[in-house]
């Protein structure tokens, strides 16, 4: 079987968010399991080509955009020994600072970019002639894909045994564009229909292709139902992925424990086990050290990596801030995102200098340090897909506290000296009042030092490995090659 992963990002050439983390995964783990696989990405302005031993292959391959003709190059470098990946190198749109937006807000021609983009992703497999028999996209930058198969490209013999699926990582984004971009896309006005392309007078990317992708996929089984349940969860596409549902399915994501292991990490200061943890808290020191904090053992100390953006739970925190911070605990806030929150975050920081710390960047040996320092990782989303944060937090020893939906449900159970197996800390509803709740109770197990073994004991117990998901993925190819 051939594999082409086409998507906007994968690490490590790449990242803003877990789409990065999974495309890589599956780039080097597919391989394993006797499926030829090759990656292609956006040839980004961050992406190095130095380092990555990147060489260009084909000087030119001619991709239509409206009513004239873009130029793009195609590059070549590799995820591992196995895994070729190809970069579509054009400098006007992909030579910019930043992958998706500005801090000014989105490139407003987004559009554009991901038209050319998806059309490039078709043009350049049959350069390279790579004859996939399943194209995998990711998220609204390539679910035009399915869509050109059915209809600009259903002619094209290279591609007619090749089948599509489509992964939504966050429905929450779905590239929603004015009408006239079908111009731009070179679709036919016959498709701008409820049934197919048109979405309230519009063109949505991501409903294009839930409506043509031969089978759908979204990266949990909570998540899977949630959106299709309601406007909240569902974002409009809630009835066209219940008309879909008989080809939808949830698969949960898993983590590279190559990366995130205490044992192997070679970003924190003290490596450990889950049978010696002595070293944890010399990585909580250190921590503390890092960022400003004097190191005390006694007091607890919650970690938050995120993206500074509503969905991951802010105005809870804004809400509850000032009451968290006279508990006894400490918070560190790693993360980039909305204007509004790094200032209100940075505000509140500077207000309690020995209780709050933010920095508002990437910062990925930073990152580590959090996971492998703290003694609880706070995710308190309004919605989670998947979430990887929480499995990287169990893999450490670090417990999560989290809200009850998609796949933070999935992977976290509540613990309490009547539930005694559970792994993390879940705040039951989605308030305030239940946040507050739920900190407390952390700190109260923390301080009972024979509860608090046992539930770092079943945090590392719990394993999200990419193995089972991988299974669960060629399953779903095969299934696709059957329509």
């Amino acid at each position: 079987m051939r594999v082409l992963l086409c998507a906007s990002e994968c690490v490590p050439f790449a990242k803003t968010g877990g789409l990065a983390d999974v495309v890589s995964a599956l780039g080097k783990i597919l391989p394993k399991n006797k499926v030829e696989t090759c990656v292609i990405l956006p040839k980004y302005k961050v992406i190095d080509e130095r380092k990555f031993r990147l060489k260009k292959i084909i000087n030119e391959i001619i991709i239509p955009i409206g009513d004239r003709y873009e130029k793009a190059s195609i590059w070549q470098g590799k995820l591992q020994k196995e895994t070729i990946v190809y970069f579509i190198d054009a400098g006007k749109y992909f030579a910019r600072e930043y992958l998706y937006r500005s801090p000014e807000g989105d490139y407003p021609d987004n559009n554009e970019r991901f038209i050319f983009f998806s059309r490039a992703c078709l043009e350049a497999t049959k350069a390279v002639n790579f004859q996939p028999d399943i194209i995998h996209c990711h998220d609204w930058e390539t679910a035009l894909i399915p869509a050109y198969l059915k209809t600009l490209y259903r002619i094209d013999a290279f591609f007619h045994k090749t089948r599509t699926v489509l992964t939504i990582h966050n429905i929450a984004y779905q590239g929603l564009y004015p009408k006239d971009t079908m111009w731009l896309a070179g679709f036919s006005w016959i498709d701008f229909t409820p049934d197919k392309l048109e979405y309230y007078d519009m063109i949505n990317f991501l409903k294009a292709g839930i409506v043509y992708a031969d089978v759908i996929t979204t990266v949990s089984p909570t998540y899977a139902q949630e959106v299709q349940s309601s406007n909240e969860f569902g974002r409009g596409m809630e009835g066209v992925l219940s008309a879909r549902k008989d080809d939808f399915y949830g698969i949960l994501n898993g983590i590279d424990y190559d990366e995130w292991s205490p044992e192997k990490d070679k970003h924190i200061p003290a490596r450990f086990s889950s049978k010696n943890v002595s070293n944890k808290y010399v990585c909580k020191d250190k921590l503390c050290e890092a960022v400003g904090f004097q190191p005390d053992s006694s007091i607890p100390l919650i970690g938050m990596v995120t993206r500074l953006d509503p969905q991951k739970g802010l105005e809870l925190i804004a809400q509850s801030i000032h009451s968290i911070l006279n508990m006894n605990l400490r918070l560190i806030i790693l993360g980039v995102g909305d204007k509004i929150y790094q200032d209100a975050l940075s505000l509140i920081a500077q207000e309690y200098p020995q209780k709050m710390k933010v920095r508002l960047e990437f910062n990925n040996p930073l990152a580590h340090m959090i996971y492998a320092g703290s003694d609880m990782l706070l995710i308190p989303s309004r919605f989670e897909p998947c979430g990887l944060t929480q499995m990287i937090a169990m893999a450490y020893g670090t417990i999560p506290i989290v809200t009850k939906t998609g796949g933070l449900a999935d992977t976290v159970a509540d613990f309490s000296p009547e539930n005694p197996s559970g792994n993390g800390i879940v705040i039951q509803e989605y308030s305030s009042t239940a946040l507050i709740s739920a900190i407390e109770r952390a700190i109260k197990y923390y301080v009972d030092k024979n509860l608090w073994k046992i539930l770092m004991n079943n945090a590392f117990k719990k394993k999200f490995t990419w193995d089972r998901s991988v299974k669960e993925y060629i399953k779903i190819y095969k299934i696709a090659l059957k329509k």
